[in-house]
């Protein structure tokens, strides 16, 4: 185990490894239970900042998407095979981000068939079950699936393998001879609203809005702590749902994108800003304050601003409309501010 490791084994905590446009990934541990929440950097930059922040990647459990964006997934295929850990999603996510690596051809109604007789002969000869998880889980669980998906142009391939630079392991071969961008150990299905558990930690996700195919934010619950973290960060405003979900939580990673008067006169294209001050874009610094003021109940140890535009935002103007809303509850033992940026992982909270 890394040193750092001694130190942490008895605290429930939150380690955000990078939080930004450029690429997410945050740990939630408990026990003996370790959970990436996204892996939106490469699988060596993922590698990297784990030991910088003294975590071992061989103790990982499980790697959880909220939704299948770049800079939420990019190192995910690697890094799972490389680690040979499972991966949560919802199946609309699954599905979005499978086709993002595997864009089909357009076919004939004749070769379509053709295509489903191949791939029904290769699952046939394979042994059943060889790609399915052993994880057994508490509570609601999630549904394990294999995977059949079609398989990706060498162009795609060869897209991914640039942006990965040298790969961590061997790519994986399918029963047609071609490399599977997207082949991954095993998948377990989510579903927003159901609880499932993993390990030690019971997950609560909770619809957030976004324009993806099924974004999520979470609620994770340590069981024998009782201690609560929540992550809810690409969501364009707070709806109820959400509120209630944010109730009651010891640490809170809470986006805090942009300052609005420097998106409207910042370098983004009209149809970008639009699509960032959407209902399904990300939260302002003013919109996270008002959240702060009118809606958060005042009970977190912690609260982490993340996912802060590089061009549309600083540092200093979240945190201090965050302390502004926050106001008389902020002290040194509870409702402190701190910042996950993009370049380097931010000092694990412990609790």
């Amino acid at each position: 185990m890394f040193s750092r490791d001694l130190a942490y084994a008895f605290c429930v905590q939150m380690t955000v490894l990078a939080s930004g446009s450029k690429g997410n990934a945050t740990l939630i541990s408990a026990g003996s239970t370790h959970i990436l929440v996204d892996a939106g950097l490469s699988c060596r930059e993922l590698l990297r900042r784990m030991a910088q922040a003294g975590r071992d990647p061989a103790t990982l459990t499980a790697i959880l998407i909220t939704h299948e964006h770049l800079d939420h997934v990019s190192g995910l295929a690697v890094l799972a095979r490389r680690l040979n850990v499972p991966v949560f999603f919802t199946e609309a996510t699954h599905r979005a981000w499978v086709r993002m690596l595997t864009p089909r051809k357009t076919m004939t109604y004749t070769q379509w068939l053709e295509q489903l007789a191949r791939e029904h002969a290769a699952r046939q000869a394979e042994p059943y079950g060889e790609h399915l998880p052993a994880h057994l889980h508490r509570g609601a669980p999630a549904t394990a699936v294999a995977q059949t998906e079609p398989q990706a142009e060498s162009g795609a391939i060869a897209v991914l393998n640039a942006e990965e630079g040298e790969p961590c392991e061997p790519e994986e071969v399918r029963p047609e001879g071609k490399r599977d961008p997207a082949f991954l150990p095993a998948v377990e299905y989510f579903q927003a609203g159901q609880r499932f558990s993993i390990g030690e930690i019971d997950i609560n996700p909770f619809t957030i809005p976004h324009d993806a195919a099924d974004p999520c934010g979470f609620v994770f619950h340590a069981r024998k702590e009782s201690l609560r973290m929540a992550v809810a960060t690409d969501l364009g405003y707070v709806p109820p749902n959400v509120k209630q979900a944010l109730r009651d939580v010891d640490v809170l990673l809470l986006e805090s994108n942009h300052d609005l008067e420097m998106l409207k006169d910042g370098p983004y294209p009209w149809s970008v800003k639009q699509r960032v001050l959407s209902r399904v874009g990300h939260l302002s610094n003013a919109a996270a304050a008002e959240f702060l003021l009118r809606d958060y109940d005042g009970g977190a140890h912690t609260i982490v601003l993340g996912h802060l535009s590089e061009q549309n935002n600083l540092p200093e103007l979240a945190k201090l409309a965050a302390e502004q809303a926050i106001g008389d509850r902020l002290s040194l033992l509870g409702n402190r501010v701190v910042l996950a940026g993009q370049d380097a992982p931010l000092e694990a909270i412990c609790l």
